[in-house]
């Protein structure tokens, strides 16, 4: 399977966590699945098909085991099939450094999931065996489902958790989203305009249509001319988010209206390449040095800078569903592979311009 089996999102569900391990679920006994991991870090040559990839097992009361039926692959993954990352993620996987291997190969990539219980801890009182997940909305199919939690996350976390817009204060807001067409920007169009925003989407022109189709009042083709001039000419903004990065931060704060609250999140931050390049403590305190300044030095121009990144949230996917469910939210699927062409999924996402998600339908077979 694509992404990890056992989740820990029934946690948040299942109360205290007892110190005594168990399970409820299946009786059948599995040694072994399929997967598709790698052996080191690379390109997509490094991409191996195994049928021998361990079964997992429930290791604390509050996890569960999932049958995924779809996945779906992020840019990240992509940044991490080549080692992005590696040092604090090796550090969450093994905290403790209790594991006998000193490697964390085989690795198996993927964050995005959607399936059926199979097995749950004993605290776990939110899941049953044969439930449906991840918090899958009833209209969906899971091919669907798996193109929303990694996506849909990372935008609520950056509107929402960090940009503080909700459904209550984003009635009348112009917002700008940068980068409008990939997974999180189409997700993002459609989260605004649910909350009563004026939404300016920034993609190429072959995917304004979509744009439009999700909502935007207003399209900008990046490539025809200065971005930076075609904005300007627009009114300024209450709320920018920012998911292409580079040279982009240093004029798109100037398009906020100042002293009024306005905020700017992005999406691309150094982070995990300062915990790559410094270690752990040297990478957070470069990190927390660089954010810092650049908050003040924009506090003082009158607009907020923020950094955002993806949050796991049971509640944040219960409202999501909810949306979806209503008919405000829908997954923007580019393309959908079969479990044996990872490899190929692997290569579409890496030529980039998506437009919505690229899916591995896990169970269905060509």
């Amino acid at each position: 399977m694509l992404a990890r089996r056992a989740l820990q999102w029934a946690a948040r569900r299942g109360g205290q966590r007892p110190p005594v391990r168990g399970l409820r679920g299946s009786p059948r006994a599995r040694s072994a699945m399929p997967s598709w991991v790698i052996d080191r870090y690379g390109r997509n040559e490094v991409l191996r098909f195994t049928r021998d990839m361990v079964f997992p097992v429930i290791q604390y009361p509050n996890e569960v085991i999932v049958k995924v039926h779809a996945a779906s692959l992020n840019p990240i993954d992509l940044s991490m099939r080549s080692g992005y990352g590696a040092t604090a993620l090796n550090m969450k996987r093994d905290p403790l450094k209790i594991k006998s291997m000193d490697t964390e190969f085989p690795l198996t990539l993927g964050r995005d999931a959607s399936g059926v219980i199979m097995e749950c801890g004993l605290s776990v009182s939110y899941f049953k065996p044969g439930d449906e997940v991840s918090f899958k909305p009833k209209c969906l199919s899971h091919v669907e489902a798996a193109s929303l939690p990694y996506v849909g996350l990372t935008a609520w976390s950056a509107i929402n958790k960090v940009g503080g817009l909700n459904q209550s204060n984003c009635s009348g807001k112009r917002v700008l989203i940068l980068g409008a067409s990939g997974g999180v920007g189409t997700f993002a169009v459609q989260l605004v305009k649910a909350w009563g925003a004026h939404v300016t989407a920034v993609c190429s022109h072959d995917a304004g249509t979509l744009m439009r189709k999700l909502g935007a009042d207003d399209v900008i083709d990046y490539k025809s001319g200065s971005l930076e001039q075609q904005l300007k000419t627009l009114p300024s903004f209450d709320f920018i988010l920012d998911n292409v990065g580079g040279s982009t931060e240093k004029w798109a704060l100037d398009l906020l209206k100042k002293w009024s609250g306005a905020t700017y999140v992005t999406l691309v931050t150094p982070f995990l390449i300062n915990v790559d390049r410094l270690g752990v403590a040297d990478g957070m305190l470069q990190t927390g040095v660089t954010i810092g300044s650049k908050t003040v030095k924009h506090l003082l121009k009158g607009v907020h800078y923020r950094w955002a990144f993806f949050m796991p949230s049971g509640p944040s996917l219960d409202e999501i569903a909810q949306l979806v469910d209503s008919g405000k939210i829908q997954p923007v699927i580019e393309q959908v592979f079969p479990f044996s062409e990872v490899p190929k999924a692997f290569q579409k996402l890496e030529e980039g311009h998506a437009r919505g998600k690229t899916v591995i339908d896990v169970v269905n077979k060509k």
